[in-house]
């Protein structure tokens, strides 16, 4: 749908997926599948952390923001994506659209930092393990935590104002299921030099010093388990830190490659696809990788159950 210049904007029109009803339905069912996992899972988390007084540790306090941040992050984006799948207009407001971005931002940001946060709090483990409980007290903990969220939701500001700002009059058909800025520049007829550059150094920053962080700690971790003489020590090393490594590769794999890469490369319909994976599959992922594996947490809900099934009845 064309806009005529001077026109302003009241809402976009998401294109989406390929429009055949047939797809749509099966599109539809397959997502609000994987958003059902996504919640059950992440919530799951969250509840036998609190519940398991053996799980009250740094590594598991990060792993529930870690759950509460997914589930924000998906909830974000996934339910306006299935309200248009079924939907014949598959629009979003102006402001919705903005909003929708600001928060997809903050989140994804706040999730790169927590990543870095948590590979420092194996690197203090496993490296520094007699000085572990003073370093990484419970309160420190919140305040890193805290801190993440802060620049995630501080960086959102400079970078949705920077596209807030443009002017759109060229259309408002959007090639994607949601708001994200790459799709966004591309509607806009302001000049969008300075914001793709200051878009491409907010992004560059953020994952690549959360990157650094988790190299150097994994650089480290690995030097230190390497010289350690018990077998056993070394496995359950390397068993602690797998989990981290997998979804930071996931998550990082597609993240750079949208925001990372020059804009002449840029390609609407791989965005789109690429997107899939950190906007519904990730989400959905992370508990199931951070827990499948994870022999503390299989105990733990051993625990919760055993202890759920035979309480008395009051």
């Amino acid at each position: 749908m064309p806009v005529e210049n001077n026109t302003v904007i009241s809402e976009f029109i998401f294109l989406g997926f390929p429009d055949q009803p047939e797809l749509q339905v099966v599109i539809f069912t397959l997502f609000l599948l994987i958003y059902v996992i996504t919640v059950v899972g992440n919530l799951g988390v969250i509840a036998l952390i609190v519940l398991d007084a053996h799980l009250h540790t740094p590594m598991y306090f990060f792993l529930s923001s870690l759950a509460f941040l997914d589930f924000c992050y998906s909830s974000n984006i996934t339910p306006k994506a299935l309200e248009n799948f079924m939907s014949e207009r598959k629009t979003i407001s102006f402001i919705g659209c903005f909003i929708q971005m600001y928060f997809f931002v903050a989140l994804a940001t706040t999730e790169c930092i927590l990543f870095g946060l948590m590979a420092y709090d194996r690197y203090v483990a496993i490296c520094n393990p007699l000085l572990y409980t003073s370093i990484m007290t419970h309160i420190r903990c919140i305040k890193m935590v805290a801190g993440a969220f802060a620049a995630g939701f501080l960086n959102s500001i400079v970078h949705t104002t920077s596209i807030g700002t443009s002017s759109f009059c060229q259309s408002n058909e959007i090639n994607h299921f949601f708001c994200e800025s790459p799709p966004l520049l591309k509607l806009t007829c302001s000049e969008t030099t300075v914001t793709e550059t200051l878009v491409f150094i907010l992004a560059g920053i953020n994952m690549l010093s959360s990157l650094f962080i988790i190299l150097s700690s994994y650089t480290y971790i690995l030097v230190t388990v390497l010289q350690m003489k018990s077998a056993e020590g070394r496995r359950k090393a390397f068993s602690t830190c797998i989990s981290h490594l997998v979804a930071v590769t996931i998550f990082y794999g597609t993240t750079v490659y949208v925001y990372l890469q020059p804009s002449s490369n840029y390609s609407e319909d791989q965005n789109k696809a690429v997107s899939v994976f950190y906007a519904f599959f990730i989400p959905m992922l992370n508990p199931l990788i951070y827990s499948l594996r994870n022999k503390e947490v299989k105990a733990a809900l051993k625990r919760v159950m055993n202890k759920n099934t035979f309480s008395p009845v009051l």
